[in-house]
């Protein structure tokens, strides 16, 4: 019973071991105190004490470099050929984050409505993006954001130079914005707040829409505002269209290349017109596919799709917010009888 009893406490004591690590005498550690000293004029001092004792993300780590997986990753699912789409959008677009959406936006209205003559951004595009961020609120993310960015700025995995950028910039956003780097929760990759931002972004972007001296994006009124001037700055147009659905011949689509990084005059896109009638847009436009059970679902995505993709490189992410602002709009019209504008 001793020999067990040994055992546990020796099991405990090497967890808490792994756990608990010690940066602050780590050669590229300290190169990395004297930047943020000699930079940002943080004190050293801190530094020190907040780098002797991080909580090692292991399982965080593990999902950037597969040498620190405990147990072998489980077999993926294996998905039909097509349906991407389909599953991609099931929970981003479903009915009960579009009337948590509806609710959300009625319970900020009049933020919104100061937000939209400040930068032009509907408040459904807004909501959208905190919607599919954060739930509304009600998932920020639970991992500490000074250990995470610590564990993925100094350890072995292939985006440690990127993180340790982030981390200088959260570690000068804990100065300005005069908070506890310790205190503050986030996403398995650091991003924080309603519109989970990355410390980089929170810094370029973040606004003190309250007037209360701090840019703070777990503020609801700071956080739309910013959500909105992250967009504005990207390029948004008030008052221009978004994207709207496109037909052609056949049921999948193996024309020109599709995605936002692909641009054309509509009057090279020879087979292909708006479904829905004449669509008052002049621009470049972007093909969007998204891969359904049973066919291609074709659009064209405008300037302001292009602007959603800034917040996240990724086509069908941009495609979700639109889907679901307009979704959340039709429904608040349908609630209330108006936009909201």
């Amino acid at each position: 019973m001793k020999q067990i009893k040994l055992l546990l406490i020796l099991l405990i004591l090497s967890i808490s071991t792994i756990q608990a690590k010690d940066y602050s005498n780590r050669q590229d550690v300290k190169i990395f105190i004297n930047k943020m000293v000699k930079k940002h004029h943080l004190k050293r001092s801190q530094l020190k004490q907040l780098f002797k004792n991080v909580t090692f993300q292991r399982k965080v780590l593990a999902i950037f470099n597969p040498k620190y997986r405990t147990t072998p990753r489980q077999p993926g699912r294996h998905y039909p050929k097509h349906g991407g789409w389909d599953r991609y959008s099931k929970s981003l677009v479903g009915k009960t984050r579009v009337k948590k959406g509806v609710e959300y936006m009625r319970k900020h209205r009049s933020i919104f409505k100061q937000v939209y003559r400040k930068y032009g951004v509907p408040p459904e595009y807004i909501t959208a993006i905190i919607g599919i961020e954060s739930y509304y609120g009600y998932n920020r993310g639970k991992f500490p954001v000074f250990d995470v960015l610590t564990t993925l700025g100094f350890e072995p995995n292939r985006r440690k130079k990127y993180f340790r950028y982030e981390l200088e910039n959260f570690l000068k956003l804990s100065k300005q914005e005069k908070f506890n780097p310790k205190n503050v929760k986030g996403s398995y990759a650091g991003a924080i707040g309603l519109g989970q931002f990355m410390p980089s972004s929170y810094d370029a972007f973040a606004v003190d829409f309250n007037k209360d001296g701090r840019r703070s994006i777990q503020t609801t009124s700071d956080a739309i505002a910013s959500v909105a001037n992250y967009f504005k700055k990207n390029g948004w147009r008030k008052g221009q269209t978004v994207a709207t659905r496109v037909s052609y011949k056949g049921n999948r689509y193996h024309g020109y290349k599709t995605g936002y990084k692909h641009s054309y005059y509509r009057s090279q896109l020879k087979g292909i017109s708006p479904k829905n009638g004449p669509w008052n847009y002049n621009g470049k436009v972007r093909l969007i596919k998204l891969d359904r059970k049973n066919y291609d679902e074709l659009w064209y995505g405008a300037k302001n799709f292009y602007v959603i993709t800034r917040y996240n490189h990724s086509s069908y992410y941009a495609m979700a917010v639109h889907q679901l602002a307009e979704k959340i709009k039709q429904n608040y019209k349908k609630k209330y009888g108006s936009n909201l504008r």
